[in-house]
């Protein structure tokens, strides 16, 4: 008798097809919801420069160049022009106050000054007749003057006498008339002369006053001149360095005004520092520096500040807290770390080439376990020549790719190698 054989709904193979659908249904799904997208770049560890985020003092400076200048110069300029007869001081000798530098000689001046005096004294000569004359009018009037006195010495006791007689009719009225006259006479012209010698006296006063301050006037122009010619022999008006531009040489012109050299001042010394329109806003006297020179430190203050700008950049003049270092030279350069503010504590990022490429918005974060750099946002803050001040986006100890990223393109995850 025959048995109906039931088919297997299972069979190995259907196992297998189903089991297959449901890997790859499980992969898709993967893929959909679960797998990472983000595009992925093999990279050479050895080619790329990796900081460690730190937290320390972040200092707000710059780095700037500047250059040791004396503190103070006084610069020799020509009063009068003239063909140098005479070097009797080299650029660079140490001068004493007074001592000759340069001797020049210009006849069309010495001709001028010979002229000049000539017509001043003149002048003076001219002053002093009119002088001699004032004095020898009021000689001539006190002469009247003493002479009408004379004469009415004379008169008074013949008057008294003749009127005496006269009242006793022993004189005629004729002769006592003609004494009387005489008599009043002389009495009136005194009155008269006396106030015509008064009124000159006054003006003559005046008039010598004016003449004095004119003769002075005149005898320290004439002194004056006389000293245009010590122009042309130059001195040195204070002691320090000769510093001359040029080689001065005999029979060389230097014109009137014309700027021959300087004398340094060797006890001090500041530093003129030229720095980037940029910082002009936040520069301002006080704020401090340092240099090192010879393994040595050296701290210099801004003690002014000259804030028009000339090829983008503006000066300072920076002097010395403490003694100035022995050894610099006028001309040296150094390089100064220039502190813009106060220290601060704060998550620190080394700086380098990635800037430029994220303007700062994002980094490559480094996974050490997995060998992994991931793009991250971050916020930086503040800047200095070593570090940024990380405001948002990384902790402490975390490891940055700080080189440039030009070639990384798009791509988000970067595999270490």
């Amino acid at each position: 008798m025959d048995r109906k054989i039931e088919k297997k709904t299972w069979t190995l193979r259907r196992i297998a097809a189903v089991a297959g659908g449901a890997v790859l249904l499980g992969g898709i799904i993967y893929q959909i919801g679960f797998a990472d997208h983000r595009s992925t770049m093999n990279v050479d560890q050895e080619r790329l420069s990796i900081a460690t985020v730190s937290k320390g003092e972040f200092t707000d400076y710059i780095l700037v160049s500047g250059q040791i200048e004396p503190s103070r110069t006084v610069y020799l300029d020509a009063i009068e022009g003239g063909v140098v007869d005479q070097v009797v001081r080299e650029s660079g000798a140490l001068l004493k106050k007074g001592d000759t530098i340069l001797v020049l000689n210009n006849s069309n001046l010495q001709l001028d000054v010979m002229q000049r005096e000539t017509m001043l004294y003149e002048q003076i000569n001219n002053l002093r007749q009119t002088r001699l004359f004032l004095d020898q009018n009021d000689l001539v009037q006190l002469g009247q003057l003493a002479e009408i006195d004379y004469q009415i010495s004379l008169l008074e006791p013949q008057y008294k006498r003749f009127k005496e007689l006269h009242s006793k009719k022993l004189v005629s009225d004729r002769e006592f008339e003609e004494v009387k006259e005489q008599y009043e006479y002389n009495l009136k012209r005194k009155e008269l002369t006396y106030k015509s010698y008064k009124s000159d006296s006054m003006a003559r006063s005046y008039q010598l006053t004016q003449l004095r301050q004119s003769e002075g006037r005149m005898n320290a122009s004439l002194n004056g001149v006389g000293n245009i010619l010590n122009n042309l022999v130059i001195t040195a008006p204070i002691a320090g360095q000769l510093a001359t531009p040029d080689q001065l040489e005999i029979g060389q012109a230097i014109n009137p005004g014309q700027r021959y050299g300087q004398i340094d001042i060797l006890d001090e010394f500041k530093v003129r520092v030229p720095i980037d329109e940029l910082y002009l806003p936040r520069i301002s006297v006080g704020l401090r520096g340092k240099f090192t020179l010879s393994g040595k430190d050296h701290e210099l203050e801004i003690s002014k500040s000259y804030p028009t700008i000339t090829n983008s950049r503006f000066e300072v003049d920076m002097v010395f807290t403490g003694e100035s270092p022995e050894g610099i030279r006028r001309g040296q350069s150094v390089r100064i770390r220039l502190e813009l503010g106060q220290k601060e504590t704060s998550l620190l990022l080394p700086t380098g080439g990635f800037f430029k490429d994220t303007g700062g918005n994002w980094v490559f974060v480094v996974n050490p376990t997995t060998g992994v750099a991931e793009k991250r946002n971050i916020r930086l803050g503040r800047k200095n020549p070593e570090f940024y001040e990380v405001l948002e986006g990384l902790t402490e100890g975390e490891k940055v790719i700080v080189s440039g990223y030009e070639n990384f393109g798009t791509n988000e995850i970067l595999e270490l190698k």
